[in-house]
């Protein structure tokens, strides 16, 4: 499955731009401030976005964390560095990772790394 077929849950930390650019982009996004979940913890968070079939969007790694060691179930978790107070730096992060059209089988961890206009990319099968 492409990356951009999933569907999205953006985190608290996601910034308000950042969630209207991805439906733009023609995503399908629930965001946790939109939603009322503000405040939730993180593994509340993962459990909803898997219950509700979605990929978490975040700029907290604890997320990730949680998929490995606590063995929460997710569909997956985009973790986006660094994280950025700039929402146009993150936009632009998520449009250069879109345009890679990667293959991906959920469940899985993707780690987006952003320096200048290159982001790379590791993805972790859970």
């Amino acid at each position: 499955m492409n990356l951009g077929d999933f569907a999205f849950l953006t985190d608290e930390n996601v910034h308000p731009a950042v969630v209207a650019a991805l439906r733009t982009m023609g995503r399908d996004v629930v965001d946790v401030r939109e939603s009322g979940w503000a405040g939730s913890d993180d593994a509340s968070i993962l459990r909803r976005a898997h219950k509700l079939n979605r990929v978490v969007v975040t700029h907290d790694r604890d997320f990730g964390a949680l998929s490995i060691a606590r063995l929460e179930p997710t569909v997956g978790v985009v973790f986006l560095r660094p994280g950025h107070i700039n929402p146009k730096f993150t936009i632009q992060t998520l449009r250069l990772l879109f345009a890679k059209n990667l293959d991906i089988t959920a469940p899985f961890i993707l780690v987006a790394k952003r320096v200048g206009d290159v982001v790379t990319i590791r993805v972790r099968a859970l």
